[in-house]
């Protein structure tokens, strides 16, 4: 039977609302919710694909136990497994103390399932050892908060996008890393003409393409900027002196070190020109409304704290805060990091925003949780329990809904750190994350469309999650195992009873203490529970007992959660990035995200369709630095520093100033031959936050000199249901060659890919070797051509005349057109002998590929001509095919597209 559940997406921290489709105890569909205030009915590409991705195929679905290092893991009963794991944290804990265990969480949790592995670490066991990934992408934005607002809470909303004159966007690129933000800022710009758009970012990004003025600022020299614009508020008299006063504290010591930063100063640090610079603080300093949208490009940083409070202290010179359109917005970059800091999720927090340096806050949270103490000793945070895992301070960790092997910087020391660790626990939806590799014991989670709890999203809006499907084989909920595992170890630690510490049987009743731990404070939720919830829709804190709604803007009233009541001004100075280039590494390295896949590509990895637009890692460098190194759009290089070295492709982007690069961070080892761009990347990570840089380091690039190369493209067998057994037989080739990638394309039918090059040809057997690995091994079906003077070997299977797989050695032009046709199914049965042909354009009998309009629907502009052609209205097209109704980006187009059939066609309905 057909039902239909409400729910949120899994992906950003926007908290898009969705509609969760299914029939027969699965996932059939999703739909924007038009009643979730965060996106009124709008979804990404990514989450409009969510349902495509819930398949059970790639899931962890039972226990699974190693019991010696060397051995392979065995499927075991939960019980085992759980009484495993107590026994082995228990036996480390009574010989090397609480620390010598930690727990490494995810931004990806729900609240309650944070909240009980926070209470598991520093209640019952006693220690801090509790950190998350959030430390990766927020802990910067939390600390430059609290060093100047007071206290980790954003203090606008979506609405303020729609009320701002000027919107500055820094260190952040919406319209791929938060595309329905993305679409909040054009319905803006189209509602108000005179908003103006200043974006900073290092490289011309895809929301840079939209600004008034782009500000390409030297990588690490955001403080600079931020300085120079106050400077320039100051001199131009458009600081609000009265505000200042009033509401602010410290101002005249970062007064006088802002003198220094003159327009001239600030051009030559930041690679600006003046008049930009004094441009920008004019149209900042003289907005009615002024809003900033910031994100992972100012927080992953060596000096991301101070870059958030450079930034927020424009904010408060202005007055540009607590009022609509107004205020420093700091953009998440998961789906609930703002619930995990919430109950205390990290190595220096507690429950309710308290701070673990606190004897009072300590003292409140033990007593909530019946308690004799909570650890005064700080936990050590991401970087930091990594080497401690490495050098044996810290011996067994537990990893839940996160894959450190991957999104980590300095990946060889977190995998030799891995390794070295006494016990790994690997909790987890998806069984081959590069992080299962290391796992002893393996735990199969639930997941999206499968839980029950809460979410905060980035304008504090808090959302009921219900399940729409029972989880897969015998994957448990987060919180449940936790709890479980909790209570065999209190048993054996002598604590206080298990079943009193987590006497929890359902998450609503995890998200009660919650609740109550936040009464008084700067988050109180004293009035919100699951039925309000469900009943009125999402809300945003605070929502204390007895309010009727929550608080959309946060200190209108110029007070500030902070010992005088007052904001504070922060003494900031510019600091060059962690890593310098030099004359041996002279490229600055950034990372960044791609539209259509998100963090390690565990989910997003498995849908065909998101890897239509990028389907391998590419490497964009300004056209002078390739011609610098003698390279073309698509030659191989090697990427190095002291940390690692990668191989992969290269692409010229005008965009890209000279002098850097830019790399996607999804690809780790499942995906390619190597660990991917955290091979490279520093842990070098910021005084007061502890977030590493991420987003910035050096590197030489050079051409990899790889002349052998071999491509692979094969339609999987079964559709959907076949591509894990074929992808997983294509990464077993990944360590063969020195350079490989893998990936998906296509559209109704997957098709897999291995691209490959190697210093020297494989022998003919090897080749043959691959082609049954791949199930290209039918004589009958294959045309082949090879040429061995020229050691090229070409074999294409096509059975019935359908083209399904073919292999390139040596020679690989076609690639590019043959996956087109392959994924459209468009080759005749005449035509594919053209698969072996050494031609790196599409045939031209061969018709051109249709242009995707809709990429969330996946819908083409033939494909939507042929139904306005049959009579399709507009409306029809999108309830049938579901183009436009997700983000909206693709709606004028349609418009366009049925106005211009209804001109040409008597008769025809527009609507």
């Amino acid at each position: 039977m057909n039902e239909t559940v409400r729910s949120t997406c899994c992906y950003c921290g926007v908290g898009c609302g969705l509609l969760i489709e299914t029939d027969g105890g699965r996932i059939v569909g999703v739909r924007g919710d038009p009643a979730h205030p965060a996106n009124q009915g709008r979804l990404c590409s990514k989450g409009a694909t969510l349902h495509l991705s819930s398949r059970p195929e790639y899931r962890l679905l039972h226990p699974q136990l190693r019991r010696q290092r060397d051995a392979a893991r065995q499927r075991v009963g939960w019980d085992e497994a759980l009484d495993f794991a107590a026994e082995r944290f228990a036996a480390i804990i009574d010989e090397h103390g609480p620390d010598s265990v930690a727990f490494y969480i995810s931004g990806q949790l729900l609240t309650e399932d944070y909240y009980v592995f926070n209470k598991l670490a520093k209640g019952l066991i006693g220690t801090n050892n509790v950190d998350t990934n959030s430390r990766l992408c927020m802990s910067s934005a939390v600390a430059g908060y609290k060093q100047t607002l007071g206290a980790d809470a954003p203090p606008c909303s979506y609405d303020d996008i729609g009320l701002a004159d000027c919107l500055l966007i820094a260190g952040a690129n919406p319209a791929i890393a938060h595309p329905i933000i993305f679409r909040r800022i054009e319905d803006a710009r189209a509602a108000n003409p005179r908003l103006r758009i200043i974006v900073v970012d290092p490289r011309r990004s895809e929301t840079a393409a939209i600004a008034d003025l782009h500000l390409p600022l030297a990588p690490g020299s955001d403080i600079a900027l931020y300085n120079g614009l106050l400077h320039v508020l100051l001199s131009e008299g458009l600081i609000n002196r009265d505000y200042i006063a009033r509401h602010t504290e410290g101002f005249d010591a970062l007064q006088r070190t802002v003198e220094t930063y003159t327009p001239e100063v600030v051009a030559r640090i930041c690679g600006l020109p003046q008049a930009d610079i004094v441009r920008a603080g004019r149209w900042f300093g003289s907005a009615g409304a002024a809003l900033s949208l910031y994100c992972q490009g100012l927080n992953q940083s060596a000096h991301g704290t101070h870059n958030n409070a450079a930034l927020i202290h424009l904010h408060l010179a202005t007055g540009q805060i607590g009022r609509p359109g107004a205020g420093p917005f700091s953009l998440t970059g998961q789906p609930n990091a703002m619930g995990g800091r919430e109950v205390g999720g990290l190595a220096n927090l507690l429950s309710a925003h308290r701070d673990l340096a606190n004897p009072a806050h300590r003292a409140e949270v033990a007593r909530l949780w019946g308690v004799a103490a909570v650890p005064e000793q700080p936990g050590k945070t991401a970087i930091e329990l990594f080497a401690a895992l490495r050098t044996g301070e810290v011996k067994a960790v537990w990893i839940a809904c996160t894959n450190p092997a991957q999104s980590l910087p300095a990946q060889a020391e977190v995998r030799a750190a891995l390794h070295a660790a006494d016990f790994v626990v690997l909790q987890e939806a998806y069984a081959d994350t590069d992080t299962a590799a290391f796992a002893d014991l393996l735990l199969p989670a639930s997941s999206w469309g499968e839980k029950e709890g809460t979410v905060t999203n980035s304008e504090r809006r808090i959302t009921h999650v219900v399940p729409a499907v029972t989880p897969p084989g015998e994957a448990r909920h987060d919180w449940r195992i936790a709890v479980d595992f909790a209570r065999r170890l209190g048993g054996r630690l002598e604590r206080p009873p298990g079943d009193d510490l987590f006497p929890y049987e359902h998450p609503e009743q995890i998200f009660a203490e919650h609740r109550q731990s936040t009464v008084g404070r700067d988050l109180d939720i004293g009035g919100l529970s699951y039925s309000l919830l469900d009943a009125r829709g999402p809300q945003q804190w605070p929502f204390p007992a007895g309010a009727s709604s929550g608080r959309q803007r946060l200190y209108e009233d110029g007070v500030f959660p902070t010992a005088s009541g007052r904001a504070r001004f922060v003494r900031v100075e510019h600091r060059a990035t962690a890593e310098v280039t030099d004359a041996s590494l002279p490229v600055s390295l950034l990372s960044g995200r791609l539209r259509d896949q998100w963090h390690g590509m565990s989910r997003t990895g498995t849908v065909a369709r998101l890897f239509n637009l990028d389907d391998e890692p590419l490497l964009t460098m300004h056209p002078a630095d390739l011609h610098q190194r003698d390279l073309r759009d698509g030659d191989l290089v090697r990427v190095r520093n002291r940390r690692g070295s990668i191989i992969v492709r290269v692409a010229a982007d005008e965009g890209m100033p000279c002098g850097r690069a830019w790399l996607p961070m999804h690809w780790g080892s499942r995906y390619m031959d190597s660990a991917g761009v955290n091979a490279l990347t520093t842990p070098a990570r910021d005084p007061f936050s502890q977030q590493p840089e991420l987003k910035h380091t050096a590197v030489a690039v050079d051409k990899a000199g790889l002349p052998w190369q071999l491509v692979v493209l094969r339609l999987a067998d079964g559709g959907e249901a076949g591509t894990p057994t074929l992808l997983a037989s294509a990464r077993r080739l990944l360590d063969e060659f020195d350079f490989a990638t893998v990936g998906l394309y296509g559209r109704q039918q997957p098709l897999v890919i291995l691209r490959a090059a190697h210093r020297q040809p494989l022998p003919e057997e090897r080749l043959q070797e691959i082609d049954r690995l791949f199930g290209l091994d039918d004589d009958g079906a294959a045309i082949v051509y090879t040429d061995r003077q020229r050691q090229v070997n070409k074999r294409a299977v096509a059975p019935d005349g359908r083209l399904v797989g073919v292999r390139l050695a040596g020679e690989t032009l076609a690639q590019g057109w043959l996956k087109e046709v392959m994924a459209d199914d468009a080759l005749d049965a005449e035509l594919v002998r053209w698969a072996v042909a050494p031609i790196g354009e599409r045939p031209g009998k061969l018709p051109q590929r249709s242009r995707v309009v809709c990429r969330c629907a996946d819908l083409t502009a033939a494909e939507i001509t042929a139904e306005l052609s049959s009579g399709t209205s507009l409306v029809a097209l999108q309830e049938k095919r579901g183009c436009g109704t997700f983000c909206g980006s693709c709606l004028p187009e349609l418009r366009q597209m049925a106005a211009a059939h209804a001109a040409h066609t008597p008769g025809a309905i527009t609507a």
